[in-house]
């Protein structure tokens, strides 16, 4: 109610008035709508970026780790191609290893430096020279180094393994749980293993046989070397608004390990977890995860991916983030401009709406004034409007409106004169489509019918024709019963074909397409026919067209089609006559044409719209199934068949055949 209370009054403003309010809502309307799209596309394609962006620093911070493990890698086979290294471990003399080990260890900082015999077993801890004899065969690189590959990569060493090492490894390692929300939960709050960087390679003697392992490795376990190495590379060092642009982290599973992630007050967030999404993501399912995330106190966009050891186990996670924050800034400011320049369009906007209005409304008045006295009957009046925009084209053609009434009214007598043709010409149309329904329509029911016929009275015809004919040998002596059993004979045969057409009628299978010329099909269909007595009087002439297009169908069901027509036409002429047999594409060039033209006695009119109709025939012998078989055929193909006779003048058949 209200609504139209505000509609009714809404159309009952000025002209100008409406114009300027719907203008507005249109503008306001549009703008709001694109205020909204265009912060969410903006927020989507600054977000896209940072994604990318950060998708490109993890790159670079794996650049970064993978550089350390190979300077690692370098370290080991450079010491290992050493000659006095390769003979104090072929014959494991632990003092000459240890003077030379233990200061290479030193100098580049590695966390252990370790060699082993042939068979795995540890000749020297450069940590703990006092620890040695022990197995490392279970570790998978000491394991590829003894089958002689040089190999690097990240491992898990277990709590009894840095003991052995150094206790100080351990406790290094040793790393409480802080409570993280969102973290997926474990049944410890303690990581006690370490995460090393490790590589192995394969001592050598002078006769290139492997007499031992040097592994040396460096545990990242509050180890910030790499991750603060990360974020100068990538990140420069860069701050907003006093935070950190841009954090690394390494992951050991789920835990923080090493970052330069804050806590609040400042320090590291060593203990605290990953959340359980990136958790099931990234060490569950193995994928790289990139998305906005919170990271211990603000939103970072960040990038995740698994750590793999050297068997392609999942064993922690590289992660960088990129503060959100700068971007969302951005994005803000950017808005907030755009808003601006909005509002002040849309002030620009009424503005010059209100002189195009103005320039619309005066002569719009002026048009009513002429209708005014038009609609009082003075045809003569002019609307004069000099403009050659729209209103004075509306103008113009006011003015010929006058003129062309008269006109108009002479269009609607002639109209009316030939509307009457035209119904009569599509009442015949409509009855020639209605008569080829209830000719479809016939032939299902017949069809039907036909098979239910043929079903119930073939085996009983079969029983009278088999005991007439032993009834006829057993009682050759009278002549007179002879002749009646005969004739039982003959008329049984006649109903047996007649049997055999409805089963044929009925039968109308779904006909198997293939591309053929109907020409060869048509050759084949009158070497067949030719030399039968029937046809010794008739002229056939053929004009087969060369050209004929090629054409999907039933060869077998347009053979018997072509045979019942030619046949049809032979006994039209039992006296003889010609047959005219024609092909050629149609005008439209959507068909083919088949033609067979006799001088047969022709159709009588009163019979031309039975002559498809089953069991309809003017011949004493037939069973009138012939051209309704083959009217079912030529259906099935989406054709037609046209027929043109007079009586006394022969019979044209036509096939249309689809291409």
């Amino acid at each position: 109610m209200l609504f139209q209370k505000f509609a009714d009054s809404f159309f009952n403003l000025p002209l100008r008035a409406k114009l300027i309010l719907s203008f507005l809502l249109v503008i306001c309307f549009g703008g709001i709508l694109s205020l909204i799209l265009g912060i969410r596309l903006e927020h989507r394609t600054i977000i896209n970026l940072a994604k990318t962006k950060v998708k490109h620093d993890l790159s670079s911070a794996w650049m970064v780790y993978n550089d350390k493990l190979n300077s690692l890698k370098d370290i080991m086979r450079l010491n290992a191609s050493r000659e006095s290294i390769q003979q104090a471990t072929l014959f494991s003399q632990r003092k000459v290893l240890e003077y030379h080990l233990s200061s290479v260890r030193k100098e580049f900082g590695l966390d252990i430096l370790t060699v082993t015999d042939e068979n795995g077993y540890v000749i020297l801890r450069t940590t703990q020279s006092d620890q040695f004899g022990d197995s490392q065969t279970s570790n998978p690189l000491i394991r590829k180094a003894l089958n002689n590959s040089v190999v690097a990569g990240t491992e898990i060493i277990p709590r009894k393994e840095l003991l052995k090492e150094c206790e100080i490894l351990a406790k290094r390692a040793y790393m409480k749980f802080v409570p993280t929300p969102k973290a997926a939960t474990r049944e410890e709050n303690y990581e006690e293993n370490g995460m090393m960087l490790l590589a192995a390679v394969p001592i050598k003697s002078q006769k290139k046989d492997i007499c031992g392992v040097l592994y040396g490795g460096i545990l990242l376990n509050r180890n910030f070397e790499i991750v603060d190495r990360v974020k100068e590379i990538v990140f420069k060092g860069e701050k907003y608004k006093g935070a950190d642009i841009g954090t690394a982290t390494i992951f050991q599973n789920d835990l923080r390990i090493s970052t330069n992630v804050r806590k609040e007050s400042g320090e590291r967030a060593l203990g605290t977890r990953v959340s359980k999404e990136v958790n099931q993501a990234v060490l569950v399912e193995g994928r790289p995860w990139i998305e906005r995330a919170f990271v211990v106190n603000d939103w970072y966009i960040s990038a995740y991916e698994p750590i793999r050891n050297i068997e392609d186990k999942i064993i922690g996670i590289l992660y960088v983030g990129m503060l959100e924050k700068p971007y969302i800034d951005l994005r803000n400011k950017v808005m907030m401009t755009f808003t601006g320049i909005a509002i002040l369009c849309v002030i620009l906007l009424l503005v010059i709406l209100f002189f195009i209005t103005s320039s619309i409304i005066h002569p719009i008045q002026g048009m009513v004034v002429a209708t005014n006295k038009i609609a009082r009957g003075d045809l003569s009046h002019k609307v004069n409007i000099k403009a050659r925009d729209e209103i004075g084209q509306l103008a113009h053609s006011f003015n010929q409106m006058t003129e062309e009434l008269q006109k108009a009214n002479e269009k609607l007598i002639h109209w009316g004169k030939t509307l009457e043709k035209r119904v009569e010409e599509r009442t015949r149309e409509l009855r020639d489509i209605q008569d080829s329904l209830i000719q479809s329509e016939k032939l299902a029911s017949m069809g039907k019918m036909a098979a239910g016929v043929a079903h119930e009275i073939n085996n009983p015809l079969t029983s009278i024709l088999i005991n007439t004919h032993l009834m006829l040998e057993k009682n050759p002596a009278n002549p007179e019963f002879s002749e009646s059993l005969k004739m039982i004979a003959e008329e049984t045969s006649r109903c047996t074909d007649i049997v055999k057409g409805l089963l044929e009628f009925s039968r109308q299978n779904p006909p198997k397409m293939i591309l053929s010329n109907a020409n060869d099909i048509l050759t084949r269909t009158l070497r067949l026919l030719e030399n039968q007595a029937s046809f010794q009087n008739i002229k056939i002439i053929k004009e087969l067209s060369p050209e004929l297009p090629r054409v999907k169908l039933d060869e077998d069901k347009i053979e018997q089609v072509f045979w019942n027509l030619i046949f049809n036409a032979a006994e039209a002429m039992p006296n003889g006559g010609l047959l005219k047999i024609q092909t050629k594409a149609s005008e439209d060039e959507k068909y083919i044409e088949i033609r067979f033209e006799d001088t047969g006695g022709g159709i009588p009119e009163n019979n031309l719209h039975k002559l498809f109709d089953p069991f309809f025939t003017t011949k004493s012998s037939g069973t009138g199934l012939g051209l309704a078989v083959a009217y079912g055929i030529i259906d099935q193909h989406h054709g037609k068949i046209d027929v043109k006779s007079k009586a006394g003048q022969g019979s044209t058949f036509t096939v249309h055949l689809p291409l």
